[in-house]
């Protein structure tokens, strides 16, 4: 299905029976609603970076429900569409932790090829409506790809913004990785907890001291 190691570790997951009835569910809302992302992009987090390759995870609740946002990397849109408000405040806050000038495009692809696991913890939402799609399966399914990191892969910076995306630390080997939490980008939190957490620079301190390559933040 990913095309890549992922298939690897996911193959078993893909024939148990909650993710056969989740993907019979999805094939439906397709079918007969406007869903999000494009039905060729739900997997695209898990394309873009190799299960080899991860070095950091942003976790996102579900994707962007506007018309033409959603692209199948979490906070991600694609060039042509206006940057979205919590993307926005990403921006802010990689230029005063980095000093790194924000981009005119919304575009995240360049951090996932750079090892940065851009996933949303439910893969698909119904256009208008937010977690339309929650308790359908998704989580189970990020659940394990989590679970599946800790088992084989050690000292992955995961990046928690927000309490939906905080629910998520319980799975987590917090032995062997390293977690950064705030509140989330949104407008309505930034200014409360999320500007100035320096998670970019955070993050690529701590994989230089397990020698490993830090990531280039910069999207220009």
């Amino acid at each position: 299905m990913i095309n890549n190691n992922w298939d690897k570790y996911l193959n078993k997951e893909y024939s148990k029976d909650y993710f056969i009835n989740l993907m019979k569910f999805i094939e439906t809302q397709y079918q007969e609603k406007n869903i999000f992302p494009d039905y060729d992009n739900i997997f695209r987090a898990y394309k873009y970076t190799d299960f080899n390759k991860v070095k950091i995870v942003i976790i996102g609740q579900d994707p962007y429900h506007n018309y033409g946002e959603a692209n199948g990397l979490a906070f991600s849109v694609n060039k042509n569409i206006v940057i979205p408000p919590s993307l926005k405040n990403i921006y802010k806050e990689l230029f005063t932790d980095l000093n790194i000038i924000a981009p005119n495009h919304g575009d995240l692809s360049k951090w996932a090829y750079e090892g940065v696991l851009l996933i949303n913890a439910i893969l698909t939402v119904e256009k208008n409506l937010p977690l339309s799609h929650e308790n359908k399966g998704w989580e189970q399914f990020t659940c394990f790809v989590i679970n599946t990191l800790n088992l084989h892969r050690r000292n992955i910076v995961y990046i928690l913004w927000g309490n939906y995306a905080k629910s998520f630390k319980k799975h987590i080997d917090q032995k062997n990785n390293y977690i950064i939490e705030s509140l989330h980008p949104s407008p309505l939190s930034a200014y409360r907890g999320f500007f100035g957490h320096k998670p970019f620079s955070r993050a690529n301190d701590y994989l230089i001291s397990k020698n490993i390559k830090p990531i280039n933040w910069n999207l220009n």
